[in-house]
């Protein structure tokens, strides 16, 4: 009898003790997945600044991110301006550590848009919360009237000579490097209907992936994307020389092919 109930505690210790180590396992593993490494700060205040046109960047407020806070003012500017790299995309609701897309807002952008960014970025660099928490929270903040859309037309630049971002909507998880500067007016609520002649034909690029999270025509952070020239692309491509060779030296992925195309353009030819 003593020795059956010997066998008996030692297989449930050996049980808790398994699966103790299993769950133990599965947490590092988890916490793991809200991590991001810091970017060099020289590194990326260049990249933050390179979305903004040129005549724009003195006076531009620089946001860097701490992984382990979220986002803070590195620069404070003077013209109403921001920049900052965004590395979690909240509507994908996962966590990724080679997302870096420079994004830049006028200062409606900065006061309506912007705020999401900030508290994704807390929320994952507290370790507190799982991808889908985080997207459930914007999306509950959204419907409760915390987060509007902007109040006024704005511009969102995104003149960065390359980005790393999702190449289609919530559906598609994999990021890829492409180059293709362009800019962004705010248009919220627009739906992919209302964007073109009819369907079949291409009308505006509309980036909006809060569409497929909220409802089509919910969504208060749409953009009308116009693509810079070609010309224009050169010559972006071209002054960011040394900032692309930096980017491809401290993370490969960086490197890119010249003639590929943004996520939205991508995004629109997959519908």
């Amino acid at each position: 009898m003593r020795s059956t109930k010997t066998a008996t505690y030692c297989k449930r210790t050996i049980l808790f003790t398994l699966i103790l180590f299993i769950s133990t396992q599965n947490f590092a593993q988890g916490a793991a997945d809200w991590r991001l490494e810091k970017m060099p700060v020289d590194l990326e205040t260049d990249y933050a600044l390179s979305a903004l046109p040129p005549h724009l960047r003195n006076d531009a407020t620089i946001y860097l991110l701490d992984p382990e806070k979220g986002y803070y003012v590195s620069r404070q500017g003077s013209n109403g301006y921001i920049c900052f790299i965004a590395r979690t995309e909240w509507e994908w609701d996962e966590f990724r550590n080679d997302v870096c897309t420079p994004i830049s807002y006028d200062a409606e952008g900065a006061r309506a848009i912007f705020p999401i960014y900030i508290a994704v970025a807390e929320m994952r660099a507290s370790g507190k919360y799982s991808a889908v928490q985080i997207r459930d929270s914007i999306v509950n903040r959204i419907a409760t009237g915390v987060y509007k859309a902007p109040a006024k037309p704005g511009m969102s630049y995104m003149l960065a000579p390359v980005m790393r971002v999702y190449p289609a909507g919530p559906d598609v998880k994999t990021p890829v490097t492409v180059s293709m500067p362009h800019y962004m007016l705010y248009a919220p609520y627009l739906t992919e209907e209302n964007a073109r002649y009819k369907s079949g034909t291409d009308g505006l690029m509309l980036a909006n992936p809060d569409n497929v999270v909220l409802g089509d025509g919910k969504a208060p952070y749409g953009y009308i994307i116009i693509p810079a020239t070609e010309a224009e692309k050169a010559i972006i491509v071209a002054d960011g020389k040394d900032l692309l060779q930096r980017l491809a030296a401290y993370k490969p992925y960086f490197k890119f092919d010249p003639g590929s195309m943004h996520h939205h353009e991508m995004a629109k030819k997959t519908e």
